[in-house]
């Protein structure tokens, strides 16, 4: 089935009928899921577990397009070269197996072991609505994460070890594999180099395992802190017609890697109408979430009302630059 650039909804870890209602009245039919709230005691994903998330969402007519993130426990050893990664590698094939068993086409991943970091009290925005910050001099006297420190060429290592062992899997399951970058992407935190906080990284990357089941969760707050709107459009200029970015996460912030804070989607530093521009002009025919948004007043602990607000702006992005296509035309 041929579909065209659209927008989703995701970052929930259930999928519950509120949630399904909710998103069919925002006017999307697809979603993905962040970690799903799945039983992983056994260290992997099941068949009968992933089949009855597929089978919710075809009762009410949604595509679950993507899993995004299995629990960091999961794979951790892999990431950093520890004892036990061949026993988690056997469950990651097993949890990749089983989602192309069930259809579900989409898993995203990351390479942080260290997890996301941001800086405690958030940033106040206008009416007082908040919104996630990181300061990276805060977190000068952080303690390690781990054991000791992991330099970026033995993370680096540990990756392809992992990607020459799952993307043979993922390519026989029918899954495609969608790296995220790190966020926030500096060079190190808590010991752990990031490696993936660069262009030049991603194309490392996919560069060395060309592969359609391999691609981009492009998430733009985090290209944005990687260099602004200009940074933005080099990744999609580069890797849309290269088909390598699968997803995006559609969000944006204020400042630079080091010093930054997230932002309404209408009040960052990315010109969003000349980015949608530009990908419907280079034909990318895949699906945008709203990422994290600002909590504002009287809102769910999965802010509804600024998810509602960042959909109803993305369609509306989506819509005028068809118009515009059109008319051109």
């Amino acid at each position: 089935m041929s579909l065209s650039m659209r927008v989703g909804l995701g970052q929930f870890n259930e999928l519950t009928d509120d949630m399904c209602q909710f998103i069919k009245q925002l006017g999307c039919d697809d979603f993905l899921m962040n970690t799903p709230n799945l039983p992983s005691d056994t260290g992997f994903w099941q068949v009968d577990d992933l089949a009855a998330l597929k089978a919710k969402a075809e009762e009410y007519e949604l595509r679950l397009m993507a899993l995004e993130n299995v629990p960091i426990p999961f794979y951790l050893d892999i990431m950093l070269g520890r004892d036990g990664r061949e026993r988690q590698l056997e469950n990651m094939v097993t949890t990749v197996r089983n989602m192309g068993q069930v259809g579900i086409p989409i898993l995203g991943y990351h390479w942080i072991p260290a997890s996301v970091w941001r800086t405690p009290e958030p940033e106040v925005l206008r009416g007082g609505a908040k919104a996630t910050r990181f300061h990276e001099a805060e977190h000068g006297d952080a303690p390690l994460s781990f054991d000791r420190e992991y330099a970026a060429e033995q993370m680096w290592d540990n990756y392809c070890w992992y990607l020459d062992r799952i993307l043979p899997v993922a390519e026989q399951a029918g899954v495609r594999l969608a790296l995220h970058p790190d966020d926030p992407p500096v060079p190190m935190l808590g010991g752990v180099a990031r490696i993936f906080g660069n262009f030049e990284g991603f194309r490392r990357a996919l560069d060395k395992y060309d592969s359609p089941n391999h691609g981009l969760d492009f998430c733009m707050g985090c290209w944005s802190e990687m260099g602004g709107h200009e940074n933005v459009m080099k990744g999609f200029d580069y890797f849309v017609p290269h088909g390598k970015i699968i997803y995006i996460h559609f969000r944006d912030v204020k400042g630079t890697a080091d010093r930054f804070h997230e932002c309404f989607i209408d009040d960052g530093q990315v010109d969003t109408f000349a980015v949608v521009q530009r990908l419907h002009e280079l034909g990318f025919d895949g699906f945008m979430i709203p990422d994290h948004v600002p909590a504002t007043v009287g809102d769910s602990p999965w802010h509804h009302r600024g998810r509602a607000h960042c959909v109803g702006f993305m369609q509306a992005l989506i819509q005028v630059a068809d118009k515009l296509d059109l008319k051109a035309a």
